[in-house]
């Protein structure tokens, strides 16, 4: 009996480490490796008509951005989500020469953060950077958004053609506010080519 007991629980121990790994009952993996999200992340230019995101979905990401870093834990980054057909249509006017890429995307996302915040303390500026620290976290903030919505299966494009004054008015956003860019959400319509990455030896120097 009690080898029996021992033999359960060491099988329960089992299932449940199965379970933490993202593995299904007939051996296969249900999510991708972290290696597979950073490979398979691409800036998509055409998105499939077919397919759309719920605003559960897109919360779900959103608050995965949460994780994120941000300089004394200031918590810049601020996203604005157009999601109903009249608010991506919209959108889709303020960005340019890229609106024909992205007019089947189904969320369109303008990103921003609160000037003032990081790379202050107390109300003055830390070092030379000022508010760039701001643009700095809005940056890893929007890193943690693509990798997250790959991960869940989506596809993203970071635009930085935006017309910002007009976005501003529409989403109402406060001037205390940097506008950064907007980000395409949707599935991809084609398989992107890979692009060329440059040598290591032309980005990092080891002393």
């Amino acid at each position: 009996m009690k080898t029996r007991t021992i033999i359960l629980a060491v099988a329960a121990m089992l299932l449940g480490l199965a379970s933490l790994s993202g593995c299904s009952g007939n051996g296969t993996t249900d999510a991708p490796s972290f290696n597979d999200v950073l490979t398979s992340r691409r800036s998509i230019r055409s998105y499939d008509a077919t397919k759309t995101i719920s605003e559960a979905e897109v919360r779900t990401l959103l608050t995965k951005t949460q994780e994120a870093p941000s300089w004394a834990n200031q918590q810049p980054s601020k996203y604005y989500v157009a999601i109903s057909p009249e608010a991506v249509a919209a959108v889709q006017d303020m960005v340019g020469g890229n609106k024909e890429r992205i007019k089947n995307a189904p969320v369109l996302i303008v990103s921003t953060f609160e000037k003032g915040k990081s790379g202050f303390f107390r109300g003055q500026q830390t070092n030379d950077l000022g508010d760039y620290w701001g643009a700095y976290d809005n940056g890893l903030s929007n890193a943690y958004l693509v990798l997250t919505a790959r991960a869940m299966g989506f596809d993203t494009l970071i635009m930085g053609m935006r017309d910002a004054d007009t976005i501003r008015n529409y989403f109402h956003i406060p001037g205390e506010e940097m506008i950064t860019a907007v980000i395409a959400l949707g599935y991809r319509a084609e398989e992107p080519k890979s692009p060329v990455h440059r040598e290591l030896e032309e980005i990092a120097r080891f002393f």
